[in-house]
Parts: structure tokens; C-alpha cells; sequence
């Protein structure tokens, strides 16, 4: 099964796309080629402009608050695993607790002028090349342990909107339960009936050889399943189309 996710309003689409540049980025600080350096170099600067351009550390802590505040009823409810229950509100405290103690998440990346002259480098095609940078070049040729253990102390600037993030999805994520339906000719409609929903996760056999494009509004979801010819061009499919769908708010 392959799993389709589709954030239902800007705040989640933040958080998804975020969760995708950390993950790139642990994947390549973790290679051995100065050219995966560069990748993970270029992706570390993404996850700084993400963050520069809206108020990550706010709106998590308001999400993680809220859902701390909703599993603190919970305590001592019979049908409820507390042991379970704890561990996560500590989860929530210790999340919390990391982005309270920091500024502005990655000033200190911000601060250092040989990473602000490097951004600038990457932002242009080619343009971290030995006689663009040969202070950066002169850091490619370095031992992978020492590149490893600069991108470790990068990486740490950043790594509480990480774990904080992290946890928010893991709880969006588990406020949903998955259920059978079918997409008739290729499509599907789900009323909201006024709910609000912030994620919509489907599971598709890949086997079927289709994908979900999804689309939503307050009022109702849309999915309708294509495939791809041989240009990759989607084409909507007419057939009927069993997958699995959950919807997921707080």
C-alpha cells in the first residue's frame, strides 16, 4: 500500500513539507560524498527559509498546548491506556519546554557569516563552485568525520522544531482511523458535514496502478484517481478503485 497525504489547510502543509526537508537533509548529513554534503547544505537553507517566513515555533506550541490540554481529561478514564497517556503528555512537556528556551528558531545559523555568504552561493545554479567559494571548496575536502560532525552542530540549531513537528504530525496522525471505501469511476466524494478536517491520508494498493489527486474545502473532500501514460501525463481512471481513507484533525 502506498500512502497519499493531503494537508487541509496551510498550517499542516507547512508542517508536511517541513518533515519532508529534515528528512533529506538526516538522509544526505549522513553521506559519505562531499556532494551529499551540498545537498544536505542546500536542504538545511530550505528549512531556514521555511522558517523565515512564518511563525513555525508559535503555531506548533499553540497545537501541542491544545492537545495537552484535551489528553489532560483523560487522566484516570478506565478505558484509557495511561501509562501510554503519560508518556505522551510528557512528550508534549518536553517538546514544549525546547522551543520555550530558544529564540528565533536558527538565529544562530543566521548569525554565522560563512553559512549567510554560503546560502547566497547555493541559491544560484552553480554558483558553489571552487572559484565561487574556495573557503566552502577547502570544506569539501575536508575528512567526512569532521564534515559530519559541522553538519551535526548545524543540524542541532534546529532540531527542536524537528522533535516538536515530529510529535504534532505523530498526534494529527493518530486522531484518524482508517476505513474500507471505493471510488466509483474513479472518483470520490466525502461530505464534512461541517467537521472540520486537517489531513487527509489515503491508502492505495500499488498494484492498482493509480494515485489520488485530492482536493478539499470546508464542506466536502474530493478524490479522483488517476494513472500516467507513457509521458507521465495523469489520466483519469473510469474504473472502480478500493482504497483506504482517514481523516485526521485535533
Amino acid at each position: 500500500m502506498t500512502l497519499y497525504e493531503y494537508p487541509c489547510n496551510e498550517r499542516v502543509r507547512i508542517l508536511l513539507r517541513l518533515e519532508c526537508l529534515f528528512d533529506r537533509l538526516f538522509f544526505f548529513a549522513q553521506g559519505e560524498d562531499a556532494r551529499h554534503h551540498q545537498v544536505a547544505m542546500g536542504t538545511l537553507f530550505d528549512i531556514l527559509e521555511c522558517l523565515d517566513r512564518t511563525d513555525i515555533k508559535g503555531s506548533v506550541m499553540q497545537d501541542l498546548d491544545r492537545q495537552r490540554q484535551a489528553l489532560l481529561v483523560l487522566r484516570g478514564h478506565a478505558s484509557v491506556d495511561q501509562t501510554g497517556l503519560e508518556k505522551t503528555l510528557a512528550d508534549i512537556e518536553q517538546a514544549i519546554a525546547a522551543l520555550s528556551s530558544q529564540g528565533k528558531i536558527g538565529q544562530a545559523l543566521r548569525d554565522n557569516d560563512w553559512l549567510t555568504s554560503l546560502r547566497g552561493r547555493l541559491s544560484v545554479p552553480g554558483g558553489a563552485t571552487q572559484f565561487d567559494m574556495p573557503s566552502y571548496y577547502a570544506w569539501q575536502q575536508k575528512p567526512i568525520e569532521q564534515r559530519r560532525a559541522s553538519l551535526r552542530d548545524w543540524v542541532a540549531v534546529i532540531l527542536p522544531v524537528f522533535q516538536s513537528l515530529s510529535l504534532c504530525l505523530r498526534l494529527l496522525r493518530q486522531s484518524g482511523s482508517m476505513a474500507d471505501a471505493e471510488a466509483a469511476q474513479g472518483a470520490y466524494q466525502h461530505m464534512l458535514g461541517g467537521k472540520v478536517q486537517q489531513l487527509v491520508r489515503v491508502h492505495v494498493d500499488e498494484e492498482l496502478g493509480v494515485f489520488p489527486e485530492i482536493s478539499a474545502n470546508k464542506y466536502m473532500i474530493w478524490i479522483r484517481f488517476s494513472c500516467q501514460d507513457g509521458e507521465m501525463k495523469p489520466q483519469q481512471v473510469m474504473r472502480t478503485i478500493p482504497f483506504r481513507i482517514a481523516l485526521c484533525s485535533f
